[in-house]
Protein backbone atom coordinates (compact mmCIF):
# COMPACT_ATOMS: atom_id res chain seq x y z
CA UNK A 1 0.00 0.00 0.00
CA UNK A 2 1.11 3.53 -0.66
CA UNK A 3 -0.14 6.94 -1.59
CA UNK A 4 0.85 10.43 -1.89
CA UNK A 5 1.01 11.05 1.81
CA UNK A 6 2.42 7.66 2.60
CA UNK A 7 5.50 5.55 2.02
CA UNK A 8 5.14 1.90 0.86
CA UNK A 9 4.20 -0.95 2.95
CA UNK A 10 3.14 -4.46 3.45
CA UNK A 11 0.23 -4.65 5.60
CA UNK A 12 -2.04 -7.87 6.60
CA UNK A 13 -5.84 -7.42 6.85
CA UNK A 14 -7.79 -9.54 9.17
CA UNK A 15 -11.09 -9.35 7.34
CA UNK A 16 -13.23 -10.89 10.29
CA UNK A 17 -11.43 -8.81 13.10
CA UNK A 18 -11.49 -5.72 11.00
CA UNK A 19 -7.67 -4.95 11.89
CA UNK A 20 -4.89 -3.93 10.01
CA UNK A 21 -1.29 -5.28 10.64
CA UNK A 22 1.37 -3.16 9.42
CA UNK A 23 4.51 -6.12 8.48
CA UNK A 24 7.45 -4.13 6.68
CA UNK A 25 7.29 -0.42 5.52
CA UNK A 26 10.23 2.19 3.88
CA UNK A 27 11.62 4.27 6.28
CA UNK A 28 11.01 7.70 5.23
CA UNK A 29 10.16 11.15 7.43
CA UNK A 30 7.51 12.83 5.10
CA UNK A 31 7.33 15.85 7.45
CA UNK A 32 4.79 17.30 5.63
CA UNK A 33 0.86 17.27 6.26
CA UNK A 34 -0.37 16.16 2.41
CA UNK A 35 -4.24 17.09 1.26
CA UNK A 36 -5.21 15.22 -2.12
CA UNK A 37 -8.49 15.45 -4.03
CA UNK A 38 -9.71 14.11 -7.17
CA UNK A 39 -10.75 16.82 -9.65
CA UNK A 40 -12.71 16.30 -13.38
CA UNK A 41 -11.84 18.67 -16.10
CA UNK A 42 -13.13 18.67 -19.50
CA UNK A 43 -11.22 17.48 -22.65
CA UNK A 44 -12.50 19.60 -25.75
CA UNK A 45 -14.41 16.37 -26.95
CA UNK A 46 -16.73 16.57 -24.08
CA UNK A 47 -15.38 13.49 -22.21
CA UNK A 48 -14.66 13.74 -18.33
CA UNK A 49 -11.11 14.07 -17.33
CA UNK A 50 -9.76 13.28 -14.07
CA UNK A 51 -6.50 14.52 -12.11
CA UNK A 52 -5.13 13.76 -8.39
CA UNK A 53 -4.71 17.26 -7.13
CA UNK A 54 -2.01 17.03 -4.19
CA UNK A 55 -0.41 19.80 -1.95
CA UNK A 56 0.33 20.55 1.67
CA UNK A 57 -2.60 21.36 4.37
CA UNK A 58 -3.25 24.85 4.06
CA UNK A 59 -2.50 25.89 0.53
CA UNK A 60 -5.60 27.49 -0.96
CA UNK A 61 -7.13 27.89 -4.54
CA UNK A 62 -5.85 31.47 -4.62
CA UNK A 63 -4.31 31.28 -7.80
CA UNK A 64 -1.05 32.29 -6.46
CA UNK A 65 0.72 28.69 -6.72
CA UNK A 66 3.58 27.29 -8.96
CA UNK A 67 1.85 23.69 -10.14
CA UNK A 68 3.86 20.89 -11.83
CA UNK A 69 1.58 18.57 -14.02
CA UNK A 70 2.29 14.78 -15.18
CA UNK A 71 0.76 12.02 -16.80
CA UNK A 72 1.34 9.10 -18.92
CA UNK A 73 -1.33 8.47 -21.32
CA UNK A 74 -0.59 5.20 -23.28
CA UNK A 75 0.13 1.54 -23.49
CA UNK A 76 -2.34 0.56 -20.90
CA UNK A 77 -0.20 1.71 -18.22
CA UNK A 78 -2.22 3.30 -15.21
CA UNK A 79 -0.69 6.10 -13.21
CA UNK A 80 -2.20 5.61 -9.80
CA UNK A 81 -0.73 7.37 -6.50
CA UNK A 82 2.32 7.24 -5.56
CA UNK A 83 5.01 8.20 -2.73
CA UNK A 84 8.01 9.79 -3.67
CA UNK A 85 10.39 11.14 -1.41
CA UNK A 86 12.21 13.59 -4.05
CA UNK A 87 8.65 15.49 -3.98
CA UNK A 88 8.57 15.98 -0.78
CA UNK A 89 10.45 19.17 -0.85
CA UNK A 90 8.15 20.96 -3.49
CA UNK A 91 4.98 20.31 -1.81
CA UNK A 92 6.51 21.32 1.55
CA UNK A 93 7.43 24.82 -0.50
CA UNK A 94 4.05 25.48 -1.54
CA UNK A 95 3.76 23.44 -4.51
CA UNK A 96 0.56 21.80 -5.81
CA UNK A 97 1.20 18.65 -7.46
CA UNK A 98 -1.34 16.91 -10.45
CA UNK A 99 -1.20 13.69 -11.71
CA UNK A 100 -3.85 13.75 -14.49
CA UNK A 101 -5.49 10.41 -14.81
CA UNK A 102 -5.25 10.84 -19.31
CA UNK A 103 -6.71 8.45 -21.73
CA UNK A 104 -4.43 5.57 -23.22
CA UNK A 105 -4.28 4.08 -19.44
CA UNK A 106 -6.51 1.35 -18.78
CA UNK A 107 -7.44 3.46 -15.14
CA UNK A 108 -11.16 2.83 -16.62
CA UNK A 109 -10.73 0.07 -18.77
CA UNK A 110 -10.08 -0.78 -22.07
CA UNK A 111 -12.46 1.71 -23.59
CA UNK A 112 -10.15 4.61 -21.98
CA UNK A 113 -6.96 2.94 -23.39
CA UNK A 114 -8.52 2.44 -27.02
CA UNK A 115 -9.64 6.33 -26.72
CA UNK A 116 -6.10 7.17 -26.40
CA UNK A 117 -4.80 5.34 -28.98
CA UNK A 118 -3.41 5.05 -31.94
CA UNK A 119 -5.50 8.14 -34.34
CA UNK A 120 -6.83 8.65 -31.20
CA UNK A 121 -3.67 9.83 -29.85
CA UNK A 122 -4.30 13.77 -30.26
CA UNK A 123 -6.89 13.40 -27.05
CA UNK A 124 -4.35 12.62 -24.76
CA UNK A 125 -2.79 15.79 -25.16
CA UNK A 126 -6.45 17.58 -25.15
CA UNK A 127 -6.98 15.79 -21.55
CA UNK A 128 -3.28 17.04 -20.02
CA UNK A 129 -3.96 20.73 -21.82
CA UNK A 130 -8.02 20.83 -20.23
CA UNK A 131 -6.04 19.94 -17.26
CA UNK A 132 -3.36 23.01 -16.96
CA UNK A 133 -5.87 25.35 -18.37
CA UNK A 134 -8.10 24.41 -15.40
CA UNK A 135 -5.71 24.16 -12.68
CA UNK A 136 -5.74 27.97 -13.51
CA UNK A 137 -9.13 28.62 -14.23
CA UNK A 138 -9.76 26.79 -10.56
CA UNK A 139 -7.29 28.70 -8.76
CA UNK A 140 -4.77 25.81 -8.09
CA UNK A 141 -2.04 27.52 -9.89
CA UNK A 142 -0.72 30.22 -10.91
CA UNK A 143 -1.24 30.88 -14.73
CA UNK A 144 2.36 31.56 -15.52
CA UNK A 145 3.93 29.06 -13.23
CA UNK A 146 2.71 25.95 -14.40
CA UNK A 147 5.29 23.36 -15.46
CA UNK A 148 4.83 19.88 -16.68
CA UNK A 149 7.15 16.31 -16.70
CA UNK A 150 7.22 13.67 -17.87
CA UNK A 151 9.16 10.55 -19.37
CA UNK A 152 8.97 8.30 -22.22
CA UNK A 153 5.98 8.21 -23.79
CA UNK A 154 5.01 10.90 -21.19
CA UNK A 155 8.29 12.91 -22.86
CA UNK A 156 5.78 12.54 -26.16
CA UNK A 157 3.43 14.13 -24.21
CA UNK A 158 5.45 16.75 -23.00
CA UNK A 159 7.05 17.13 -26.39
CA UNK A 160 3.73 17.40 -27.41
CA UNK A 161 2.04 19.89 -24.73
CA UNK A 162 5.46 22.70 -25.66
CA UNK A 163 5.00 22.58 -29.07
CA UNK A 164 1.34 22.76 -29.04
CA UNK A 165 0.90 25.60 -26.50
CA UNK A 166 4.40 26.47 -25.48
CA UNK A 167 2.40 29.77 -23.84
CA UNK A 168 0.71 27.41 -21.25
CA UNK A 169 3.89 26.39 -19.77
CA UNK A 170 6.50 27.87 -17.16
CA UNK A 171 8.87 24.88 -17.58
CA UNK A 172 9.35 21.38 -18.87
CA UNK A 173 11.09 18.36 -18.34
CA UNK A 174 10.96 16.05 -21.03
CA UNK A 175 12.43 12.82 -19.94
CA UNK A 176 13.94 9.85 -22.19
CA UNK A 177 11.35 10.98 -24.71
CA UNK A 178 10.15 9.85 -27.93
CA UNK A 179 9.32 12.56 -30.14
CA UNK A 180 10.08 11.43 -33.93
CA UNK A 181 7.04 10.03 -34.82
CA UNK A 182 7.92 9.52 -38.42
CA UNK A 183 11.12 7.53 -37.95
CA UNK A 184 10.97 6.20 -34.23
CA UNK A 185 10.06 2.03 -35.50
CA UNK A 186 13.76 2.12 -37.29
CA UNK A 187 15.76 2.30 -34.30
CA UNK A 188 15.63 -0.20 -30.77
CA UNK A 189 12.06 -1.35 -29.64
CA UNK A 190 10.64 0.94 -31.73
CA UNK A 191 9.18 -1.39 -34.20
CA UNK A 192 7.40 -3.17 -31.12
CA UNK A 193 5.32 0.65 -30.35
CA UNK A 194 3.45 0.70 -33.74
CA UNK A 195 0.63 -1.57 -32.24
CA UNK A 196 -0.12 1.68 -30.17
CA UNK A 197 0.86 4.60 -32.55
CA UNK A 198 0.49 3.35 -35.44
CA UNK A 199 2.87 2.53 -38.38
CA UNK A 200 4.38 5.49 -40.33
CA UNK A 201 4.45 3.21 -43.06
CA UNK A 202 0.96 3.28 -43.06
CA UNK A 203 -0.31 6.25 -45.16
CA UNK A 204 -3.52 6.38 -42.88
CA UNK A 205 -1.64 6.41 -39.80
CA UNK A 206 1.47 8.54 -41.59
CA UNK A 207 -0.95 11.27 -41.42
CA UNK A 208 -2.34 11.18 -37.97
CA UNK A 209 1.64 10.82 -36.56
CA UNK A 210 2.04 13.87 -38.44
CA UNK A 211 -0.59 15.82 -37.09
CA UNK A 212 1.13 15.55 -33.66
CA UNK A 213 4.61 14.11 -34.35
CA UNK A 214 6.33 17.07 -31.73
CA UNK A 215 9.65 16.93 -34.34
CA UNK A 216 7.36 17.69 -37.26
CA UNK A 217 5.12 20.59 -35.38
CA UNK A 218 7.51 22.19 -33.49
CA UNK A 219 6.97 26.13 -34.29
CA UNK A 220 9.04 29.29 -33.84
CA UNK A 221 8.09 30.48 -31.05
CA UNK A 222 9.36 31.28 -27.30
CA UNK A 223 9.15 28.25 -25.28
CA UNK A 224 9.20 27.56 -21.46
CA UNK A 225 11.87 26.63 -19.61
CA UNK A 226 12.87 22.85 -21.11
CA UNK A 227 15.03 20.37 -19.84
CA UNK A 228 15.40 17.52 -22.00
CA UNK A 229 17.24 14.31 -20.60
CA UNK A 230 18.57 11.20 -22.26
CA UNK A 231 21.21 8.32 -21.54
CA UNK A 232 23.61 7.21 -23.82
CA UNK A 233 22.76 3.45 -22.76
CA UNK A 234 18.74 3.86 -23.50
CA UNK A 235 17.97 0.49 -25.19
CA UNK A 236 14.13 1.51 -25.64
CA UNK A 237 14.39 5.21 -26.88
CA UNK A 238 16.89 6.26 -28.82
CA UNK A 239 19.09 9.30 -27.77
CA UNK A 240 18.35 10.94 -31.29
CA UNK A 241 15.03 11.72 -30.04
CA UNK A 242 16.23 14.22 -27.49
CA UNK A 243 19.00 15.46 -29.51
CA UNK A 244 17.45 16.22 -32.28
CA UNK A 245 14.39 17.88 -30.69
CA UNK A 246 16.54 20.07 -28.71
CA UNK A 247 18.77 21.27 -31.45
CA UNK A 248 15.12 22.17 -33.46
CA UNK A 249 13.60 23.76 -30.09
CA UNK A 250 17.01 26.04 -29.92
CA UNK A 251 17.33 27.43 -33.46
CA UNK A 252 13.48 27.92 -33.15
CA UNK A 253 13.48 29.45 -29.75
CA UNK A 254 12.01 33.01 -29.54
CA UNK A 255 12.46 33.82 -25.62
CA UNK A 256 15.08 34.04 -23.53
CA UNK A 257 14.22 30.66 -21.14
CA UNK A 258 16.42 28.52 -20.98
CA UNK A 259 16.31 24.87 -23.38
CA UNK A 260 18.90 22.50 -22.28
CA UNK A 261 19.76 18.69 -23.13
CA UNK A 262 21.24 16.28 -19.68
CA UNK A 263 23.00 13.29 -21.06
CA UNK A 264 23.66 10.13 -18.50
CA UNK A 265 26.75 8.80 -20.00
CA UNK A 266 26.24 5.31 -18.02
CA UNK A 267 22.79 4.41 -17.42
CA UNK A 268 19.78 3.58 -19.89
CA UNK A 269 15.94 4.09 -19.98
CA UNK A 270 15.44 4.92 -16.33
CA UNK A 271 15.56 1.54 -13.76
CA UNK A 272 18.76 -0.09 -12.22
CA UNK A 273 21.05 3.27 -11.08
CA UNK A 274 22.64 2.96 -8.22
CA UNK A 275 21.78 5.78 -5.58
CA UNK A 276 24.26 8.64 -5.82
CA UNK A 277 22.93 8.66 -9.38
CA UNK A 278 19.50 8.82 -8.58
CA UNK A 279 19.82 11.65 -5.86
CA UNK A 280 22.52 13.64 -8.23
CA UNK A 281 19.79 13.51 -11.39
CA UNK A 282 16.53 14.13 -9.29
CA UNK A 283 18.69 17.17 -7.04
CA UNK A 284 19.13 18.85 -11.00
CA UNK A 285 15.54 17.96 -12.23
CA UNK A 286 14.24 19.42 -8.70
CA UNK A 287 16.38 22.31 -8.52
CA UNK A 288 15.14 23.27 -12.59
CA UNK A 289 11.76 23.39 -11.27
CA UNK A 290 12.35 25.47 -8.28
CA UNK A 291 14.27 28.23 -10.02
CA UNK A 292 11.83 28.07 -13.19
CA UNK A 293 8.89 28.21 -11.05
CA UNK A 294 10.20 31.13 -8.71
CA UNK A 295 9.90 28.98 -5.68
CA UNK A 296 11.95 29.41 -2.31
CA UNK A 297 13.95 25.99 -1.61
CA UNK A 298 11.88 25.61 2.44
CA UNK A 299 14.22 24.52 5.42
Amino acid sequence: MQSFADPPSVRRVDLAAGSTETLCAQSTTVGVDLTTSQEWFESPDGTRVPAFVVRRAGVAPDGDNPALLTGYGGFRVNRTPTFDRFRLPFLAAGGVFVLATLRGGTEYGEPWHEAGRRGNKQRVFDDALAVADGLAERGWADPDRIGVTGGSNGGLLVGALITQRPERFAAALCHVPLLDMLRFHRFLLGASWTTEYGHPEDPEAFASLRDYSPYHNAPEAAYPATMFTTALGDTRVHPSHARKMIALVQDLHTGTEPVILRVEDDAGHGVGKPTSMVVREQSERWGFVFDRLGMTTPE
